[in-house]
Protein backbone atom coordinates (compact mmCIF):
# COMPACT_ATOMS: atom_id res chain seq x y z
CA UNK A 1 0.00 0.00 0.00
CA UNK A 2 1.17 3.70 -0.69
CA UNK A 3 0.21 5.42 2.74
CA UNK A 4 0.39 9.51 3.57
CA UNK A 5 0.95 10.58 6.95
CA UNK A 6 -0.58 14.03 7.81
CA UNK A 7 1.20 15.02 11.13
CA UNK A 8 1.73 18.03 13.40
CA UNK A 9 5.04 18.58 14.24
CA UNK A 10 8.17 16.47 12.75
CA UNK A 11 10.54 15.45 13.88
CA UNK A 12 9.10 15.34 17.43
CA UNK A 13 10.26 13.76 20.91
CA UNK A 14 7.25 13.37 22.40
CA UNK A 15 5.33 11.71 19.56
CA UNK A 16 6.93 8.35 19.42
CA UNK A 17 3.46 6.37 18.76
CA UNK A 18 3.03 8.54 15.14
CA UNK A 19 6.98 7.64 14.78
CA UNK A 20 6.39 3.87 15.95
CA UNK A 21 3.66 3.68 13.24
CA UNK A 22 5.63 4.83 10.37
CA UNK A 23 8.56 2.60 11.27
CA UNK A 24 6.19 -0.32 11.87
CA UNK A 25 4.41 0.09 8.08
CA UNK A 26 8.10 0.47 6.35
CA UNK A 27 8.87 -3.12 7.74
CA UNK A 28 5.94 -4.70 6.92
CA UNK A 29 6.66 -3.39 3.58
CA UNK A 30 4.52 -0.65 2.84
CA UNK A 31 5.49 3.13 1.18
CA UNK A 32 5.00 6.11 3.20
CA UNK A 33 5.10 9.61 2.70
CA UNK A 34 5.03 12.04 5.29
CA UNK A 35 3.64 15.61 5.63
CA UNK A 36 4.04 17.68 8.49
CA UNK A 37 2.22 21.19 9.20
CA UNK A 38 5.69 22.52 10.83
CA UNK A 39 9.18 21.51 11.32
CA UNK A 40 10.22 20.16 14.60
CA UNK A 41 13.96 20.32 16.05
CA UNK A 42 16.52 18.61 14.07
CA UNK A 43 19.26 18.60 16.80
CA UNK A 44 16.63 16.41 18.78
CA UNK A 45 15.53 13.43 17.11
CA UNK A 46 14.87 9.24 17.54
CA UNK A 47 17.49 7.37 15.84
CA UNK A 48 14.79 5.51 13.94
CA UNK A 49 14.16 9.12 12.29
CA UNK A 50 17.61 8.97 10.39
CA UNK A 51 18.09 4.97 10.73
CA UNK A 52 14.40 4.55 7.99
CA UNK A 53 15.80 8.02 6.32
CA UNK A 54 12.29 9.68 7.47
CA UNK A 55 13.58 12.80 6.17
CA UNK A 56 13.55 12.07 2.53
CA UNK A 57 10.19 11.12 2.87
CA UNK A 58 8.46 14.47 4.41
CA UNK A 59 7.11 17.47 2.99
CA UNK A 60 6.47 20.50 5.15
CA UNK A 61 2.98 22.37 4.50
CA UNK A 62 4.16 24.95 6.10
CA UNK A 63 6.47 26.06 3.08
CA UNK A 64 3.38 26.17 0.91
CA UNK A 65 1.75 29.52 2.87
CA UNK A 66 -0.63 31.68 0.51
CA UNK A 67 1.33 34.60 -0.19
CA UNK A 68 -0.13 37.89 1.84
CA UNK A 69 1.64 39.86 -1.68
CA UNK A 70 -1.48 39.41 -3.70
CA UNK A 71 0.77 39.92 -7.20
CA UNK A 72 3.29 37.05 -5.95
CA UNK A 73 0.47 35.01 -5.22
CA UNK A 74 -1.18 35.49 -8.23
CA UNK A 75 2.38 34.61 -10.00
CA UNK A 76 3.34 31.60 -8.10
CA UNK A 77 -0.21 30.18 -8.43
CA UNK A 78 -0.65 30.39 -11.98
CA UNK A 79 3.31 28.35 -11.58
CA UNK A 80 1.45 25.99 -9.80
CA UNK A 81 -1.24 25.62 -11.92
CA UNK A 82 0.31 24.91 -14.67
CA UNK A 83 2.09 21.84 -12.99
CA UNK A 84 -0.93 20.76 -11.81
CA UNK A 85 -2.38 20.37 -15.04
CA UNK A 86 0.79 18.35 -15.98
CA UNK A 87 0.27 16.30 -13.00
CA UNK A 88 -3.20 15.88 -11.17
CA UNK A 89 -5.75 17.94 -13.80
CA UNK A 90 -8.87 17.10 -12.58
CA UNK A 91 -7.88 18.18 -8.71
CA UNK A 92 -6.24 21.30 -10.12
CA UNK A 93 -9.57 22.10 -11.99
CA UNK A 94 -11.55 21.77 -9.29
CA UNK A 95 -8.86 24.01 -6.70
CA UNK A 96 -10.13 26.49 -9.12
CA UNK A 97 -13.41 26.08 -9.50
CA UNK A 98 -14.76 29.80 -8.39
CA UNK A 99 -18.06 28.49 -8.72
CA UNK A 100 -18.89 25.91 -6.68
CA UNK A 101 -16.13 26.99 -3.81
CA UNK A 102 -16.67 30.65 -4.24
CA UNK A 103 -14.05 32.46 -1.81
CA UNK A 104 -11.53 29.83 -0.72
CA UNK A 105 -11.03 28.95 -4.88
CA UNK A 106 -10.77 32.67 -5.53
CA UNK A 107 -8.20 33.80 -3.09
CA UNK A 108 -6.15 30.96 -4.34
CA UNK A 109 -6.15 28.90 -0.88
CA UNK A 110 -6.87 25.56 -2.53
CA UNK A 111 -4.43 25.95 -5.80
CA UNK A 112 -1.42 26.42 -2.83
CA UNK A 113 -3.16 23.31 -0.56
CA UNK A 114 -2.81 21.10 -3.26
CA UNK A 115 0.85 22.28 -4.09
CA UNK A 116 2.21 20.00 -1.95
CA UNK A 117 0.47 16.87 -3.19
CA UNK A 118 0.99 17.38 -6.58
CA UNK A 119 2.47 14.44 -8.17
CA UNK A 120 2.65 12.32 -5.09
CA UNK A 121 0.55 9.53 -4.75
CA UNK A 122 -2.44 8.39 -5.97
CA UNK A 123 -2.46 7.00 -1.96
CA UNK A 124 -4.40 4.39 -1.08
CA UNK A 125 -4.81 5.83 2.47
CA UNK A 126 -4.56 9.10 3.82
CA UNK A 127 -3.64 8.88 7.24
CA UNK A 128 -3.96 12.31 9.47
CA UNK A 129 -2.85 12.18 13.06
CA UNK A 130 -5.24 14.81 15.30
CA UNK A 131 -8.71 16.21 14.27
CA UNK A 132 -7.67 19.12 11.94
CA UNK A 133 -4.85 17.49 10.10
CA UNK A 134 -8.55 15.05 9.24
CA UNK A 135 -9.97 18.89 8.31
CA UNK A 136 -6.60 18.96 5.63
CA UNK A 137 -7.25 15.68 4.45
CA UNK A 138 -10.72 16.09 4.09
CA UNK A 139 -10.32 19.04 1.87
CA UNK A 140 -7.82 16.70 -0.33
CA UNK A 141 -10.59 14.34 -0.86
CA UNK A 142 -13.33 16.86 -1.29
CA UNK A 143 -10.89 18.58 -4.32
CA UNK A 144 -10.66 15.33 -6.02
CA UNK A 145 -7.21 12.92 -4.26
CA UNK A 146 -7.64 9.57 -4.26
CA UNK A 147 -7.44 7.74 -0.83
CA UNK A 148 -9.28 6.32 1.99
CA UNK A 149 -9.02 8.80 4.77
CA UNK A 150 -8.12 7.69 8.26
CA UNK A 151 -7.68 10.25 11.18
CA UNK A 152 -6.73 9.39 14.53
CA UNK A 153 -7.58 11.68 17.68
CA UNK A 154 -5.92 12.14 20.39
CA UNK A 155 -6.25 14.56 23.55
CA UNK A 156 -5.46 17.59 22.48
CA UNK A 157 -7.71 17.42 19.73
CA UNK A 158 -10.56 16.02 21.82
CA UNK A 159 -10.39 19.12 24.72
CA UNK A 160 -10.38 21.73 21.27
CA UNK A 161 -13.37 20.20 20.49
CA UNK A 162 -14.93 20.12 23.70
CA UNK A 163 -13.77 24.01 23.89
CA UNK A 164 -14.89 25.12 20.59
CA UNK A 165 -17.73 22.55 19.69
CA UNK A 166 -17.45 19.10 17.17
CA UNK A 167 -19.07 21.37 14.10
CA UNK A 168 -15.16 22.39 13.46
CA UNK A 169 -14.62 18.68 13.08
CA UNK A 170 -17.95 18.00 10.93
CA UNK A 171 -16.13 18.44 7.40
CA UNK A 172 -13.94 15.42 8.53
CA UNK A 173 -17.03 13.37 9.80
CA UNK A 174 -18.37 14.11 6.23
CA UNK A 175 -15.76 13.01 4.25
CA UNK A 176 -13.37 10.43 6.30
CA UNK A 177 -13.76 6.93 6.29
CA UNK A 178 -12.63 5.88 9.15
CA UNK A 179 -12.05 7.60 12.62
CA UNK A 180 -9.63 6.15 14.85
CA UNK A 181 -10.40 6.56 18.93
CA UNK A 182 -7.33 5.42 20.80
CA UNK A 183 -9.54 5.48 24.57
CA UNK A 184 -13.20 5.62 25.67
CA UNK A 185 -13.30 8.87 26.31
CA UNK A 186 -12.37 9.73 22.63
CA UNK A 187 -14.89 7.29 21.51
CA UNK A 188 -17.67 9.22 23.14
CA UNK A 189 -16.58 12.39 22.70
CA UNK A 190 -16.54 12.01 19.12
CA UNK A 191 -20.24 10.85 19.31
CA UNK A 192 -20.80 13.37 21.37
CA UNK A 193 -19.46 15.85 18.39
CA UNK A 194 -21.77 14.21 15.41
CA UNK A 195 -19.45 11.75 14.46
CA UNK A 196 -21.12 8.64 12.73
CA UNK A 197 -20.59 5.67 15.17
CA UNK A 198 -20.19 3.44 12.18
CA UNK A 199 -17.12 5.31 11.13
CA UNK A 200 -15.20 5.16 14.63
CA UNK A 201 -12.50 1.93 15.67
CA UNK A 202 -11.29 1.59 18.74
CA UNK A 203 -7.31 1.81 17.83
CA UNK A 204 -5.24 2.57 21.10
CA UNK A 205 -1.67 4.18 20.99
CA UNK A 206 1.40 1.82 22.12
CA UNK A 207 4.92 1.45 22.28
CA UNK A 208 7.91 -1.10 20.92
CA UNK A 209 8.22 -3.01 24.48
CA UNK A 210 11.40 -3.97 23.09
CA UNK A 211 13.03 -0.74 23.78
CA UNK A 212 12.03 -0.76 27.58
CA UNK A 213 13.40 -3.43 29.13
CA UNK A 214 11.82 -4.48 32.40
CA UNK A 215 13.65 -4.18 35.80
CA UNK A 216 12.66 -6.10 39.12
CA UNK A 217 12.38 -3.77 41.57
CA UNK A 218 13.79 -4.20 45.08
CA UNK A 219 11.13 -5.29 47.58
CA UNK A 220 13.49 -3.23 50.54
CA UNK A 221 14.35 0.47 50.67
CA UNK A 222 16.86 -0.52 53.04
CA UNK A 223 19.44 -1.03 50.33
CA UNK A 224 18.04 2.92 48.63
CA UNK A 225 20.22 5.38 49.57
CA UNK A 226 17.62 7.91 47.39
CA UNK A 227 14.37 7.47 46.59
CA UNK A 228 14.18 8.58 43.03
CA UNK A 229 10.17 9.56 41.75
CA UNK A 230 9.98 10.13 38.15
CA UNK A 231 7.65 11.97 35.75
CA UNK A 232 7.87 12.58 32.25
CA UNK A 233 5.75 15.18 30.77
CA UNK A 234 5.52 18.30 28.82
CA UNK A 235 6.04 21.43 30.97
CA UNK A 236 2.12 22.41 30.41
CA UNK A 237 -0.61 23.35 32.47
CA UNK A 238 -2.66 20.28 31.49
CA UNK A 239 0.04 18.15 33.42
CA UNK A 240 -0.96 19.26 36.22
CA UNK A 241 2.88 19.79 37.70
CA UNK A 242 2.26 21.54 40.20
CA UNK A 243 -0.15 19.39 42.20
CA UNK A 244 2.82 16.70 42.15
CA UNK A 245 5.57 19.22 43.08
CA UNK A 246 3.27 20.23 45.96
CA UNK A 247 2.68 16.51 46.64
CA UNK A 248 6.55 15.75 46.63
CA UNK A 249 6.72 19.02 49.61
CA UNK A 250 3.57 17.67 52.00
CA UNK A 251 5.34 13.85 51.44
CA UNK A 252 9.02 15.07 52.88
CA UNK A 253 6.38 16.95 55.91
CA UNK A 254 4.97 13.52 56.73
CA UNK A 255 8.08 11.72 56.24
CA UNK A 256 10.77 14.55 57.14
CA UNK A 257 14.24 11.73 57.10
CA UNK A 258 13.35 10.50 53.65
CA UNK A 259 16.11 10.74 51.00
CA UNK A 260 13.95 11.80 48.57
CA UNK A 261 14.49 12.69 44.67
CA UNK A 262 11.89 14.30 42.21
CA UNK A 263 12.34 14.08 38.48
CA UNK A 264 10.67 15.91 35.75
CA UNK A 265 11.40 15.00 32.62
CA UNK A 266 10.46 17.51 29.71
CA UNK A 267 10.12 21.05 28.22
CA UNK A 268 8.06 23.39 27.58
CA UNK A 269 6.38 26.99 28.32
CA UNK A 270 5.62 26.64 32.37
CA UNK A 271 9.62 25.52 33.08
CA UNK A 272 10.00 29.09 34.73
CA UNK A 273 7.18 29.26 36.62
CA UNK A 274 7.15 26.07 37.96
CA UNK A 275 10.91 26.99 39.36
CA UNK A 276 9.74 29.43 40.64
CA UNK A 277 7.62 27.31 42.76
CA UNK A 278 10.23 24.49 43.55
CA UNK A 279 12.27 27.41 44.82
CA UNK A 280 9.30 29.16 46.85
CA UNK A 281 8.61 25.69 48.44
CA UNK A 282 12.46 25.08 49.62
CA UNK A 283 12.63 21.93 47.02
CA UNK A 284 15.30 23.08 45.22
CA UNK A 285 17.91 20.16 46.27
CA UNK A 286 15.13 17.58 45.82
CA UNK A 287 13.18 18.44 42.58
CA UNK A 288 14.95 18.37 39.18
CA UNK A 289 13.98 19.44 36.21
CA UNK A 290 15.72 17.62 33.46
CA UNK A 291 14.39 19.09 30.43
CA UNK A 292 13.49 17.50 27.15
CA UNK A 293 14.98 14.25 26.55
CA UNK A 294 15.98 11.44 23.74
CA UNK A 295 13.93 8.18 24.49
CA UNK A 296 17.16 6.34 25.27
CA UNK A 297 17.94 9.07 27.97
CA UNK A 298 14.55 8.81 29.07
CA UNK A 299 14.54 4.70 29.51
CA UNK A 300 17.66 5.46 31.15
CA UNK A 301 15.69 7.44 33.79
CA UNK A 302 13.31 4.86 33.92
CA UNK A 303 15.52 2.27 34.90
CA UNK A 304 16.66 4.66 37.74
CA UNK A 305 13.70 5.09 39.31
CA UNK A 306 11.64 3.53 41.63
CA UNK A 307 7.86 5.30 41.63
CA UNK A 308 6.42 6.74 38.45
CA UNK A 309 4.21 9.55 39.00
CA UNK A 310 1.58 11.34 36.71
CA UNK A 311 -0.24 14.36 38.12
CA UNK A 312 -2.82 15.13 34.72
CA UNK A 313 -5.47 17.33 35.12
CA UNK A 314 -6.62 16.22 31.45
CA UNK A 315 -5.20 13.20 29.31
CA UNK A 316 -6.24 10.80 26.67
CA UNK A 317 -4.14 7.70 27.19
CA UNK A 318 -0.79 8.70 27.96
CA UNK A 319 1.98 6.54 26.22
CA UNK A 320 4.26 7.78 29.03
CA UNK A 321 2.25 5.27 31.48
CA UNK A 322 2.77 2.35 29.16
CA UNK A 323 6.52 2.70 29.28
CA UNK A 324 7.26 3.02 32.90
CA UNK A 325 4.70 0.36 33.26
CA UNK A 326 6.96 -1.59 30.82
CA UNK A 327 9.72 -1.05 32.66
CA UNK A 328 8.02 -2.21 35.62
CA UNK A 329 7.67 0.92 37.86
CA UNK A 330 4.79 1.25 40.44
CA UNK A 331 2.88 4.28 39.10
CA UNK A 332 0.58 7.04 40.88
CA UNK A 333 -1.94 8.79 38.69
CA UNK A 334 -4.38 10.74 38.43
CA UNK A 335 -7.99 9.33 37.27
CA UNK A 336 -8.66 11.54 34.13
CA UNK A 337 -9.74 10.93 30.50
CA UNK A 338 -8.88 7.28 29.66
CA UNK A 339 -5.45 6.95 32.34
CA UNK A 340 -7.90 3.91 33.74
CA UNK A 341 -7.51 1.97 30.53
CA UNK A 342 -3.68 2.24 30.78
CA UNK A 343 -3.28 1.44 34.41
CA UNK A 344 -5.02 -1.03 36.58
CA UNK A 345 -6.11 0.64 40.06
CA UNK A 346 -4.77 -1.52 42.99
CA UNK A 347 -2.73 -3.96 40.56
CA UNK A 348 -0.41 -1.54 38.20
CA UNK A 349 -0.72 1.25 40.66
CA UNK A 350 -2.83 4.09 42.34
CA UNK A 351 -5.47 6.31 40.58
CA UNK A 352 -6.86 9.65 42.58
CA UNK A 353 -8.49 12.58 41.41
CA UNK A 354 -7.19 15.25 39.59
CA UNK A 355 -5.55 18.34 41.53
CA UNK A 356 -5.81 16.17 44.89
CA UNK A 357 -2.39 16.77 46.34
CA UNK A 358 -3.27 15.23 49.59
CA UNK A 359 -4.68 12.01 47.71
CA UNK A 360 -1.24 12.12 45.52
CA UNK A 361 0.69 12.53 48.67
CA UNK A 362 -0.86 9.07 50.61
CA UNK A 363 -0.38 7.32 47.97
CA UNK A 364 3.18 8.37 47.21
CA UNK A 365 3.86 7.47 51.17
CA UNK A 366 1.70 4.35 51.13
CA UNK A 367 3.96 2.83 48.03
CA UNK A 368 7.40 3.95 49.64
CA UNK A 369 6.04 2.55 53.32
CA UNK A 370 5.24 -0.79 51.32
CA UNK A 371 8.08 -1.41 49.43
CA UNK A 372 7.20 -5.28 49.11
CA UNK A 373 4.19 -4.81 46.31
CA UNK A 374 7.07 -3.03 43.96
CA UNK A 375 7.87 -5.89 42.45
CA UNK A 376 4.42 -7.56 41.88
CA UNK A 377 2.94 -4.29 40.66
CA UNK A 378 5.82 -3.91 38.34
CA UNK A 379 5.49 -7.67 36.64
CA UNK A 380 1.67 -7.05 36.51
CA UNK A 381 1.91 -3.71 35.00
CA UNK A 382 4.37 -5.05 32.18
CA UNK A 383 2.10 -7.93 31.40
CA UNK A 384 -0.53 -5.58 31.20
CA UNK A 385 1.32 -3.36 28.68
CA UNK A 386 2.40 -6.72 26.67
CA UNK A 387 -1.33 -7.55 26.74
CA UNK A 388 -2.75 -4.45 25.25
CA UNK A 389 -0.47 -1.96 24.06
CA UNK A 390 2.58 -3.61 22.03
CA UNK A 391 2.85 -1.44 18.75
CA UNK A 392 3.89 -4.68 16.56
CA UNK A 393 0.32 -6.10 17.43
CA UNK A 394 -1.17 -2.77 16.97
CA UNK A 395 0.40 -2.16 13.98
CA UNK A 396 -0.68 -5.32 12.63
CA UNK A 397 -4.12 -4.69 13.19
CA UNK A 398 -3.80 -1.03 11.94
CA UNK A 399 -2.49 -2.67 8.10
CA UNK A 400 -5.26 -4.89 8.71
CA UNK A 401 -8.08 -1.93 8.98
CA UNK A 402 -6.36 -0.33 6.04
CA UNK A 403 -6.67 -3.23 4.03
CA UNK A 404 -10.66 -3.46 5.05
CA UNK A 405 -10.60 -0.37 4.28
CA UNK A 406 -9.61 -0.16 0.63
CA UNK A 407 -11.10 -3.79 0.25
CA UNK A 408 -7.91 -6.06 0.31
CA UNK A 409 -8.66 -9.48 1.37
CA UNK A 410 -6.07 -11.22 3.36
Amino acid sequence: MKIAFIVRTFPALSETFILNQITGLLDRGHEVDIYATRKGEFFKMHPEVKNYNLLERICYLSDFKVPQNKFVRIIKAIGISLMGFGKNPNVTMRALNFFKYGKRALSLEFIYKISPFLGKGPYDIIHCHYGLNGNIGACLKQLGFQGKLVTMFHGCDIRLGIEKGGVIYHPLFESGDCLLAISDYNYENLIRFGANPQKIIFHPVGINCNKFPFREQSASVKCINTIIILTVARLVKEKGLQYGIRAIGELLKELPNLHLEYRIVGGGRLEEQLRKMIEELNLGQIVRLLGELEQNRVIEEMQQAHIFLLPSIVEALPTVLMEAQAVGLPIVATNVGSVAQAIIDGKTGFLVPERDVGALTNKLEYLIEHPEIWPEMGRAGRKHVEENYDIDKLNDRLEKIYKELIGERE
